[in-house]
Order: C-alpha cells, then sequence, then structure tokens
C-alpha cells in the first residue's frame, strides 16, 4: 500500500473510532538495505538520551513523529531482551522478582515471554499510520475499552478467529505485546505494565490493541462497510457513530420512584 492509503484507514480511524493517539505503525527491521532506505527517504527522529520502547511510542502517537530505535537508544533491559539485544541473565530474572513467588519462577516468567531472534533485529521504527513508507509489521493502537472493543471485534470476523487469546506478561506490555503479534500473526489485547503506565504515559487507563499490519485495510473495509449499510460505525448499536448511545440496554428497567415516609 501508499503512504496516501495508509493516510486515508488513518483519517478514517480517528474520525470513526474517536482515537484520542494515532495508530502507530510498527516496523521492525532485519535487513540493512531495508533499514538504510528509510534513513534515506522518512523524515525521522532519533532520542537525544536512552529511552524506554513505550516513550518513543510518545513520538508517534502523541507527536505525530517518527522515531527510529536502534540498540544504543534503547535504554529499557525488559524490551533490549525481547528484541533480542541481550540475552537472559540473572539482573534480568531478579528484575521480575517482585512479580513473581520465588526466583525460579521469575526465570521461568522471563523466560516464556515473546521474543525476537536473538541478535538479529538491527532496528525498529515507530510512525504514525499515515506517514509509514513500508507496510507495517504490527500497528499498535493506545485506546479505552470500547474502541478496543470494535477493532478486534472486526479483527475476529476479517480473520474468521474467535475467541481471541490475549497475551499478557508481567513487564514488557508494548515491546512484548507488539513483539507476540509480529511473531504469531495474532491479535493483541493487553494491559500496561508498571513501565509504560507510568515512563509510556498511559495515566488515562488506555487499553492496548495490537493487530498484524496486514489485517487493517479488511478491517477498515469492514467499518466502512457498516457505516455505508446501517449508517454509522458502531457495533453495539448498530446505525450509531461510535461510541454509539452510551446507555443501559435496558434502561427503561432502569427507573425510580421517590420514597415516601411511613404511615403514622
Amino acid at each position: 500500500m501508499s503512504q496516501t492509503d495508509y493516510a486515508r484507514l488513518q483519517d478514517v480511524l480517528m474520525k470513526e473510532l474517536r482515537l484520542m493517539h494515532y495508530p502507530i505503525a510498527i516496523k521492525y527491521f532485519f535487513d540493512a538495505a531495508e533499514l538504510e532506505r528509510f534513513k534515506k527517504e522518512a523524515e525521522y527522529y532519533q532520542p537525544v538520551k536512552p529511552l524506554t520502547f513505550c516513550q518513543a511510542e510518545i513520538g508517534a502517537r502523541m507527536e505525530g513523529i517518527s522515531v527510529l530505535m536502534e540498540e544504543e537508544k534503547l535504554g529499557c533491559t525488559n524490551a533490549k531482551f525481547v528484541f533480542g539485544w541481550k540475552g537472559m541473565d540473572e539482573g534480568e530474572v531478579k528484575s521480575h522478582s517482585k512479580y513473581a513467588s520465588d526466583l525460579e519462577q521469575a526465570g521461568r516468567f522471563v523466560a516464556t515471554k515473546p521474543r525476537l531472534p536473538e541478535g538479529k533485529l538491527l532496528a525498529v521504527a515507530v510512525t504514525p499510520l499515515a506517514a509509514t513508507l513500508f507496510d507495517p509489521d504490527v500497528i499498535h493502537f493506545y485506546c479505552d475499552n470500547m474502541q478496543a472493543y470494535h477493532l478486534l471485534g472486526d479483527w475476529m470476523a476479517v480473520r474468521d478467529i474467535h475467541p481471541l487469546r490475549p497475551n499478557l506478561t508481567v513487564n514488557s506490555a508494548a515491546c512484548g505485546g507488539n513483539v507476540y503479534v509480529h511473531d504469531t500473526g495474532l491479535a493483541n489485547l493487553y494491559l500496561a505494565c508498571s513501565g509504560s503506565y507510568n515512563s509510556g504515559k498511559t495515566e488515562r487507563g488506555e487499553i492496548n490493541v495490537s493487530i498484524p499490519g496486514k489485517d487493517l485495510p479488511a478491517m477498515v473495509a469492514r467499518l466502512e462497510k457498516r457505516i455505508a449499510d446501517k449508517g454509522g460505525a458502531a457495533i453495539t448499536r448498530l446505525g450509531e457513530p461510535f461510541p454509539g448511545a452510551d446507555i443501559c440496554k435496558n434502561c427503561p428497567l432502569i427507573t425510580f420512584t421517590k420514597g415516601k415516609a411511613p404511615e403514622a
């Protein structure tokens, strides 16, 4: 797809799902020629000082800029582990001990995280969807509950997969959550970890939704067909614009009457 096509998809998603943040197009570079092309053709930024991966995503989803992360600019050992930029060591296990019953369990928790092949990743770019030069490997949405429900409902329909089985790890939410999608080709729904909640600026309680990049055109086509056929983007109340009428389905039953004082 062209950059113009991705810009149109972003416009539809921002307007119809009332997204607060730009969808993030993630590209993992394993090929030196692709990385060189990105550096030549893209208008991109790099961190002045090492950042976490979720901090780099702030540039894409809030500031609307493309950020290139190379190993020396990644200041998070959790992300380095899932990106294959470091191995599993004693320090990584100990840093997870607060989540586990003992160090043995902490080691198993670390070892079962999604992970890219060790030593193969050259860099990772996070870009507003409209600005991507490549077909994204993964698209990451920071969204609310009902936006997530619509995105994943459409994903399950176009991929004919049900139910969705999320992959949630302790630590490594944004970095590991997206690597899971890259590795499996499946969508993911996951919460913020302690790092992404604070450093990654998700104090509004945003939920993470990540989908394979190749699935987005069909998802947007389904959303647009719902608008054309029913008059609105909402699944929950067909014909309404998203998020639809924010009322209880059985609202006529939720009524109250004023109490009376007991008779003397």
